[in-house]
């Protein structure tokens, strides 16, 4: 974890609420959808394959945990996971829950609206802190 800083994008638009083995894990501050972000905790990294290949591995049961907790949690109708850094290139891994009803469905989520503040963003973080306990080696950020 050496030299690591979260870039200052992720840290302004997201709350971070705790970390896994590899990555922080984040919430975005928008809820208008239930949105995720795995980073690894690794300096001067941008892509996936130039993770180690344990790393790799690690990064994808992380991935596949949180998202195995979103889809339990929510019952979304499709989760979007992907690693986009075309505004960050700090490698970071999205997780949206997305619904035939959220008000971008069918198209992409980015740049549709603006932000929709949470009525009650501790009351979220707190929820998801609690959720994400369930996973194993999940440590809480409070």
């Amino acid at each position: 974890m050496s030299g690591f800083v979260l870039h200052e994008r992720l840290a302004a638009d997201c709350v971070v609420l705790g970390e896994l083995p590899l990555s922080c894990v984040l919430l975005a501050k928008d809820g208008r959808y239930p949105w995720f972000i795995l980073v690894p905790k690794r300096a001067d990294v941008c892509e996936i394959h130039h993770l180690g290949a344990a790393e790799q591995q690690q990064l994808m049961r992380e991935s596949c945990a949180l998202a195995g907790l979103m889809e339990e949690c929510l019952l979304p109708d499709k989760l979007n996971v992907a690693a986009l850094g075309n505004m960050v290139p700090q490698l970071h891994l999205h997780h949206i829950a997305r619904f035939v009803s959220d008000d971008a469905w069918p198209g992409p989520v980015w740049g549709r609206f603006d932000a929709l503040s949470y009525n009650n963003v501790d009351g979220e973080v707190a929820r998801w802190r609690e959720r994400l306990a369930r996973l194993p080696d999940f440590v809480s950020a409070e």
